[in-house]
C-alpha cells in the first residue's frame, strides 16, 4: 500500500467529506481535498495544477478552495481562486493554515483537514454567505 493509501483510513476519509459538507451550508465557497505522495515540482505551483486539473477554476464565483496535501514531502497548501483573494486580506488564509499545522505536527492529519476545512467554511462565510440558489459546483470526494 502506497503512503498515500495509508494517510487516512476510510472512515477519516468519510469524517472529511462530512467537513466538506458542514462548511459548504455556510458559504457558495467550494472547497476540495487533494492528497498525492509527493511532487517534483513546488507545491504551489503543483497545488495550482490539480486545482485547474480537478477544474476548480470554474465556479461560478471563482471561490473555490483547494487544501493540497503532499504526503511524503510533509507539505500542504491552500490555494483559494482569484474571486476569494479579490475581496480578502492578504493573510486570509494565515488561522486555517495555523490549525492544520498544528494538527498535523502532533500527527493528528484527518482531525488537521477536518479542523482546517471547518476554519476554511467560517471564513469564507463573511464574504461567501451561502445564497438560496447556490448548489454544490463541485464534487465533495477527495481527490489522489
Amino acid at each position: 500500500m502506497s503512503k498515500v493509501e495509508e494517510f487516512l483510513s476510510p472512515a477519516e476519509e468519510k469524517e472529511i467529506i462530512s467537513a466538506i459538507r458542514v462548511a459548504e451550508k455556510n458559504t457558495s465557497g467550494e472547497i476540495r481535498v487533494h492528497i498525492e505522495a509527493s511532487s517534483q515540482k513546488d507545491h504551489y505551483e503543483r497545488a495550482l495544477e490539480v486545482f485547474h486539473l480537478l477544474k476548480m477554476d470554474n465556479t461560478k464565483d471563482a471561490n473555490a478552495v483547494l487544501i493540497y496535501v503532499a504526503v511524503n514531502d510533509k507539505k500542504f497548501v491552500i490555494y483559494g481562486d482569484k474571486g476569494i483573494n479579490e475581496v480578502v486580506p492578504k493573510n486570509f488564509w494565515n488561522t486555517t493554515k495555523d490549525i492544520i499545522q498544528q494538527n498535523f505536527k502532533q500527527g493528528n492529519f484527518k482531525q488537521g483537514i477536518v479542523d482546517g476545512i471547518l476554519k476554511a467554511g467560517e471564513e469564507l462565510q463573511a464574504h461567501f454567505p451561502w445564497q438560496i440558489n447556490d448548489e454544490n459546483e463541485l464534487s465533495n470526494e477527495i481527490s489522489k
